[in-house]
């Protein structure tokens, strides 16, 4: 019999965080398969652009949808979709190390509904801040604007720590920090594009949204309000 006490020394993934995983690694592995002509015809070669095209955003949509008081479901899912669909390989594989990694920190402490609402919402909420700020011709895709929500969960995970060790709350956001710096320092050397918009504005989501979907929620903020 194991014992009932004995503690892993390694949290479990969790199950929400597998699926994530499934589908977007599944999805490169589609585009992957195609490109080296092992499934589909020629024409799969360009399954990826053609993806991008079909669920991929771009600022005309939501604008025309908004300008027109029309909003087609067809048009409406590219809010999540293009979080599924990666520009490269190497993009895929790096969304999803960076996935797992906080997403078995977050959920070790998030419940099921919770990592998926802070995932989703800092999609959703990135992919509107990005349509209003850059420029209409850019298209946006990739699973990074969902991960940076999860980095905003795991800030905020690492701010209420901090608070309650009475330690400086600035190193919470170091991570942030790190990597929108590793994104100036290549957009001065390279064209990064203008996904950071979507990227930021998805960490201060799901920074903002984890005071709704932690344990202890909204009564949690009330009390460090009134402490304050």
């Amino acid at each position: 019999m194991s014992d009932p006490n004995h503690q892993p020394i390694v949290n479990p993934m969790p199950p929400v965080v597998i699926a994530l995983f499934l589908f977007i690694a599944g999805i490169e592995a589609y585009f992957v398969l195609g490109t080296v002509g092992l499934i589909g015809d020629p024409s799969a070669i360009g399954w990826r652009l053609n993806a991008i095209q079909e669920y991929g955003l771009s600022p005309n949509v939501i604008h025309w949808m908004v300008d027109n008081n029309i909003y087609p479901i067809e048009h409406v899912k590219r809010l999540l979709t293009f979080s599924f669909v990666n520009g490269s390989t190497i993009s895929a594989a790096v969304a999803i190390a960076l996935l797992l990694a906080l997403g078995r920190m977050v959920g070790s402490i998030f419940s099921a509904v919770s990592l998926l609402v802070v995932y989703f919402g800092a999609a959703v909420g990135g992919a509107v801040v990005f349509a209003y700020a850059a420029p209409q011709n850019e298209w946006l895709f990739g699973s990074y604007v969902g991960v940076y929500g999860l980095i905003g969960a795991y800030s905020y995970i690492n701010w209420l720590v901090l608070r309650a060790e009475h330690a400086p709350q600035y190193r919470a956001f170091s991570l942030i920090a790190m990597l929108m710096g590793v994104q100036l320092l290549f957009g001065m050397f390279f064209s990064v594009g203008y996904t950071w918009i979507a990227d930021l504005a998805a960490f201060a989501v799901g920074f903002v949204l984890s005071f709704l979907v932690a344990p202890g929620g909204i009564m949690r903020l009330l009390r460090a309000l009134r402490r304050d």
